[in-house]
């Protein structure tokens, strides 16, 4: 009598590294065969992207993956700059654990950010809103300069936070600012996103003069949600990146 035959499973696909990985790989490879050394810039983004096959985007998105890390500054008009070099096992495992850490870095920016807003429309004083006004000026010069705006980013959400007048929240914020400052540099960097992110701190700005916290709150939260839309985000590590057609 034939012994039956159990029903097997059907092969997967192995999985392959995305291509957000493979371009953060290469660029690290780029750096080791071509001996930079801190203070050498890298190749401009169009001669990177035509020499890797990709768009200009994908190669910006990689760059950002390594200024997190703090390997590289993106600065305007001069390119991106090496800061320091790292194996690249390093390197990879970084933005794995970046990946993995920063939903847990929004959720607590909308924890505190939001009663943070809420406070600030119900307590800032003439001196707190000019501050605040200051910042959306100061952000504003920096992106019509052709940056990104981070300074006057960093500047409005302090202000928000001292106009709210409470001392523990302030003392949270401050003890999250290194992680808040991934998520910033990673989110200014999205096309488009430095003139978005400064009219969702316009709108913020304007439910705190008007003293209307419910409004403040709510203008903080879709402002959070919004920047929270990053390309490392919409990576996942476990999936093969699908083939071309």
């Amino acid at each position: 009598m034939s012994r039956e035959r159990r029903a097997s499973k059907p092969l997967r696909p192995i999985a392959r590294p995305r291509l957000y990985e493979q371009l953060v790989e290469q660029l690290v490879e780029h750096i080791e065969d071509a001996g930079l050394s801190p203070g050498d810039r890298l190749p401009p983004e169009r001669e990177l992207a035509s020499q890797l096959g990709v768009s200009r985007v994908s190669i910006g998105q990689a760059l950002v993956a390594l200024e997190v890390q703090g390997i590289i500054d993106v600065r305007h008009g001069e390119g991106a700059v090496l800061l320091e070099t790292r194996p690249e096992q390093q390197v990879i495992a970084s933005l794995r654990a970046h990946q993995r850490r920063l939903p847990e870095i929004i959720e607590a920016r909308e924890a505190l950010e939001v009663k943070l807003a809420e406070l600030a429309a119900q307590r800032r004083t003439d001196e707190d809103m000019a501050a605040i006004d200051e910042a959306l000026d100061f952000m504003s010069a920096e992106i019509d300069e052709g940056g990104r705006g981070e300074g006057g980013d960093e500047r409005f959400h302090a202000a928000v936070t001292a106009a709210g007048h409470s001392g523990l929240l302030a003392d949270m914020m401050k003890e999250l600012s290194p992680l808040i400052l991934e998520s910033r540099i990673e989110s200014l960097a999205q096309p488009g996103r430095p003139k978005d992110s400064l009219a969702g701190h316009r709108r913020i700005a304007e439910a705190i003069r008007s003293g209307d916290g419910d409004a403040a709150a709510t203008a903080m939260l879709a402002h959070l949600r919004l920047v929270s839309d990053v390309a490392v985000l919409r990576w996942d590590p476990d999936e093969p990146e699908a083939s071309a057609t």
